[in-house]
């Protein structure tokens, strides 16, 4: 039995109770999932009829946007189970087998190293590309925006690197 004052306790359980304030939020992430799906959609379907008259650098950079979609839906897909999971409550599903392994793994930690992965390599993606248009596209960058790009790039490496070393210490002296 708990010597907790009663107001006390009903405090507690109401503000464990407010994490369902996050469920609607989930729910607009699947909303913005099928929203990318449909772009993706929209992308193959303008593309593939292109596809006997298009240069290989046309089609590289049409399977980069793709790719681009690809990750960005699958860190979607990782963002919302995973903080579901850690945030909100357990998925108990029966998935027959299917259920991705990483899924009720992930923790704070892994969530925020996937999220940094995706976004280094969406923002490399989008710099191959812009790379690839040098020359090629009538409203070419100029070199202060590659510079930029370049930049940006390299503080979201540095940004992983960082927060891969600090996980790494942390994890180091919970050994100790």
């Amino acid at each position: 039995m708990s010597t907790k004052p009663a107001i006390e306790r009903k405090f507690e359980q109401g503000l464990f109770a407010s994490r369902w304030l996050m469920a609607p939020m989930y729910l607009g992430l699947v909303v913005s999932l099928g929203m990318l799906t449909i772009v993706f959609c929209r992308e193959l379907i303008y593309y593939a009829p292109q596809v006997l008259s298009m240069t290989a650098d046309k089609a590289i950079l049409v399977i980069l946007t793709l790719i681009d979609l690809s990750l960005a839906a699958n860190l979607l897909l990782i963002v919302l189970f995973s903080g579901y999971e850690n945030f909100v409550s357990k998925l108990d599903i029966d998935d027959g087998g299917d259920r991705p392994s990483w899924m009720g793994t992930v923790d704070f930690g892994g969530l925020k190293m996937k999220l940094i992965a995706s976004i280094v390599a969406i923002s490399a993606i989008h710099l191959l590309k812009q790379f690839m248009e040098i020359g090629k596209s009538s409203k070419p960058l100029d070199q202060d925006s590659l510079f930029w790009l370049v930049v940006i790039h390299m503080v979201f490496v540095a940004s992983g690197v960082l927060m891969a070393a600090m996980d790494w210490i942390v994890s180091r002296s919970k050994k100790y």
